[in-house]
């Protein structure tokens, strides 16, 4: 793979691994839409190692509190019983709701990374989780903030991230919708789904970085220098912590309505295109 196809798929998915549109969608899309050979699930995995270090450097102080408290200490020294009380129920909600992704990642690994990758089944995907996005936009109450978060929320939240592991269907996308559902408001539903998705990204990368770092390995069938693939973690890391500022910042004034129109249009289109190769191929 040469080192710009490398870069310009970290910028890629720096910016849709955090915006509601399905960064493994685009993943494997843009290099079908510009004649690159795909470079792979394993190459995917380690871009979402960039964005993993975008996601925890941002959520940092976060995280420190919620493994502190949840291990039973108290944490900031200057926190309040409730503070930490509340640290640290949010800690073991994030361990209920990492389960279900955890468990769908081993059970139907091989499946989506053999059979589900199609630029069929991933535009239909992107219309049907559009039209999922539009329904909780129209039905969100927007009442609660993450402080407001319960066990019910960790539960329904972590089990449509499971969902998220098909392409197509995006991670924050589902989760956001789920977050609305349960009457969250747009950014404390971003920060939920921005938090869980640490340690699903974390055991992802754990399993499949090791496999690209040998310097003579393929990943994907495409030759990975370390240099290239460092680079490509690099750059998806800054990409992604600029994305994940200005959509918190985003949500805090505006509507899903922009992601859910795109994702329609985009999945038009790639059903139309998938469509007419198909009829080319016979």
């Amino acid at each position: 793979m040469p080192i710009y196809q490398a870069v310009i798929l970290a910028i890629v998915q720096g910016l849709t691994e955090f915006l509601p549109i399905s960064s493994t969608a685009h993943l494997i899309l843009f290099p079908w839409l510009a004649g690159w050979r795909e470079p792979g699930l394993a190459f995917d995995v380690a871009l979402h190692t960039g964005t993993l270090l975008a996601v925890a450097l941002y959520f940092l102080r976060t995280w420190v509190a919620l493994i502190f408290c949840g291990l039973g200490m108290h944490y900031p020294a200057g926190a309040s019983l409730e503070q930490v009380q509340q640290h640290r129920r949010f800690f073991w909600y994030m361990v209920i709701g990492t389960v279900p992704a955890a468990l769908a990642g081993f059970f139907f690994h091989h499946l989506i990374e053999e059979q589900l990758r199609q630029p069929l089944l991933i535009g239909i995907a992107m219309i049907a989780i559009g039209l999922v996005m539009w329904w909780a936009e129209r039905t969100a109450s927007l009442r609660r903030q993450m402080e407001d978060s319960s066990l019910g929320d960790a539960v329904l939240i972590g089990t449509s991230q499971a969902v998220a592991l098909f392409p197509g269907v995006s991670r924050s996308g589902i989760t956001i919708s789920a977050g609305l559902w349960r009457g969250l408001t747009r950014e404390a539903a971003a920060r939920f789904s921005f938090i869980l998705s640490t340690p699903v990204i974390a055991g992802a990368a754990l399993i499949e970085v090791p496999k690209l770092l040998h310097l003579h390995k393929a990943a994907g069938g495409l030759e990975l220098p370390l240099s290239t693939l460092l680079i490509s973690i690099a750059t998806s890391a800054v990409v992604g912590y600029l994305v994940i500022a200005f959509f918190l910042r985003y949500l805090q004034t505006r509507t899903l309505q922009i992601f859910i129109v795109y994702r329609i249009v985009f999945g038009i289109v790639v059903l139309l295109l998938a469509f007419l190769q198909m009829g080319h191929a016979r």
